[in-house]
């Protein structure tokens, strides 16, 4: 068993250093589906998150409650729910959708929502409630008032995105539901590692295994950065 980690190991490397086209085919579609993902909830969810935040509203307490419910929603379930949605007997499934990388988009940007709207809405309601006095006090209106406290909050938000990142590029559950784990089209980091390990294939399930740690540790780091950096 020790020679096949070693073996494993060796490989991995050489995949990583020799540019595989196959290590490299996946590293495209994780990082084009994850970015893409975020990227969308991240224009959604921030402007609502920060306008929860900045108002008073009955219902208030129940929204947030229901933010953070999903904040950790079980991504196998959403992958579940998305499948129902987009596959042929479901109501989008005339789109043909399923087992592309639009479905994958559409289940990680759905579980990347509510981790930045909760971001944005603790970030906003976190400033300090004099800043909000004194930028009203100069004559602001509300959008002004919106983008001061957004630019106060950039490293909260920031982290937000990051953290929804990591989650997206990381996630297995979901991803091989709705993208069928389909080689040089719908093959992530996390479902080839699945896949590369239940055939036997230690180095290239190594090589990407490798590579997405390195990953997880420059966004971790970069989260670590954000919340201990001082203006």
């Amino acid at each position: 068993m020790s020679n096949e980690i070693l073996e494993g190991i060796l490989e991995g490397l050489r995949l990583i250093f020799t540019f595989d086209p196959e290590v490299w085919g996946v590293i495209e579609v994780s990082f084009r589906v994850s970015l893409t993902s975020t990227i969308l909830a991240a224009l959604v969810a921030l402007p609502i998150g920060s306008f929860i935040g900045l108002r008073k509203f009955k219902g208030k307490k129940e929204v947030t409650n229901l933010i953070n419910t999903f904040m950790g929603f079980p991504p196998v379930v959403m992958g579940l729910i998305v499948y129902l949605l987009l596959s042929r007997s479901g109501p989008f499934g005339a789109l043909g959708l399923l087992y592309s990388t639009s479905a994958m988009i559409i289940a990680q940007f759905l579980l990347a929502v509510p981790i930045i709207m909760g971001t944005a809405k603790a970030a906003i309601e976190s400033v300090d409630p004099t800043l909000k006095e004194t930028v009203l006090s100069l004559g602001a209106n509300e959008r002004q008032l919106w983008w001061e406290l957004i630019k106060h909050s950039k490293k909260s938000i920031i982290a937000g995105f990051l953290v929804a990142f990591g989650q997206a590029i990381s996630e297995v559950g979901a991803v091989m539901i709705v993208g069928g784990n389909i080689r040089w089209e719908t093959r992530t980091f996390t479902t080839s590692i699945v896949l590369q390990t239940r055939m036997g294939e230690f180095g290239m399930a190594i090589a990407l295994g490798v590579i997405l740690i390195v990953i997880a540790f420059i966004v971790n780091y970069g989260l670590t950065r954000l919340q201990t950096r001082v203006d």
